[in-house]
């Protein structure tokens, strides 16, 4: 009896897997059979090696005393030194919470607005006008943040701006739109997703595109109106697209926009529209403090990431969505 039972248990045992080649001879096999899709992948490796990870040894100043007569290796060690100088600094807190005050803020208004948007584009039917309408969305994408500022200059400007002028036509005082801290938050974001908005509309209406025709037929044959559609067809089909998008926005949270910013700051505004992103250009360039300017942007890396990874870990938890 043990006998058989031995023999039946060898019965029921799966087969030993035949292919017993080693991952690299698959890897191989894999590269001449596309041997030129491998030669095109070559230059763009080369880019990113060169000029996003041969310049990341340059971190190391941040724990030095940065000396140029030195250089980088030859400069004096100097620990967290910098690190506890920035935290313990008088304007630590407003920075940070400027930052997070724009970045916050942009991401509200700037993540939602062209999902909507899209969403209107492709409710659209007559394809003249759709095709116009994108069009016309896209243009100040293309529009230089330098151009943008002067624009912005020239409506909200305190002595000829165009939207003053009007006030003071309708008989109201002017504004400092410019200068206030109060409407810095504002001017920036706005212009920016004045700027942004239609641009953002691209990777959503691709998404759409994807969707298959019978799904609405269906659902307008069930008595379904157009705002049911969006809401249980075209919004759940684009979901993957909206958190991979909200994910890449959320990483980016301490990194607002240097031009821009440093193009629409002035000393009256100073305290709202000093951020990391200025702080450290006037600490590294203009004051010559490289290891600390070096230590304040690691830090702003180093919290993004964590707030990338955090949030893409929620993403998963809470959806089949994620960057990895």
């Amino acid at each position: 009896m043990r006998t058989q039972a031995l023999n039946k248990n060898k019965q029921i045992r799966p087969p030993k897997s035949k292919d017993t080649k080693p991952y690299f001879s698959i890897l191989l096999r894999d590269i001449k059979k596309h041997k030129w899709l491998y030669v095109m992948l070559i230059i763009p490796i080369i880019f990113v090696l060169i000029w996003n990870y041969w310049p990341m040894y340059g971190v190391v100043i941040a724990f030095k005393d940065y000396s140029p007569a030195f250089g980088i290796l030859g400069s004096p060690w100097a620990g967290i030194k910098h690190f506890e100088r920035f935290f313990a600094s008088y304007f630590f807190v407003d920075i940070i919470v400027n930052t997070l005050r724009l970045s916050l803020y942009s991401l509200l208004v700037g993540v939602p607005l062209p999902i909507i948007l899209a969403l209107l584009f492709n409710e659209l039917n007559r394809k003249w006008f759709k095709s116009s309408v994108q069009t016309i969305s896209y243009i100040p994408n293309f529009i230089s943040v330098v151009v943008v500022i002067g624009m912005v200059q020239f409506f909200f400007s305190t002595q000829d701006g165009m939207v003053n002028t009007l006030l003071n036509t309708l008989g109201f005082q002017s504004i400092d739109f410019l200068g206030s801290p109060k409407w810095f938050p504002h001017i920036y974001v706005w212009s920016g997703v004045w700027q942004g908005v239609g641009w953002g509309t691209l990777i959503y209406t691709a998404a759409m595109s994807g969707i298959s025709p019978d799904q609405y037929e269906a659902a307008y044959l069930d008595g379904a109106s157009r705002f049911q559609c969006i809401r249980n067809i075209t919004i759940p089909s684009i979901m993957p697209t909206i958190v991979i998008s909200t994910i890449l926005a959320t990483g980016s949270i301490l990194s607002v926009g240097f031009e821009k910013t440093f193009l629409l700051q002035n000393a009256a505004n100073l305290a709202t529209s000093e951020v990391l992103s200025t702080y450290t250009y006037k600490m590294g360039i203009i004051n010559g403090e490289y290891s600390f300017s070096a230590a304040v942007g690691l830090f702003n890396n180093v919290i993004n990431f964590i707030v990338l990874f955090t949030v893409n870990k929620i993403a998963q938890k809470t959806s089949e969505s994620s960057l990895w």
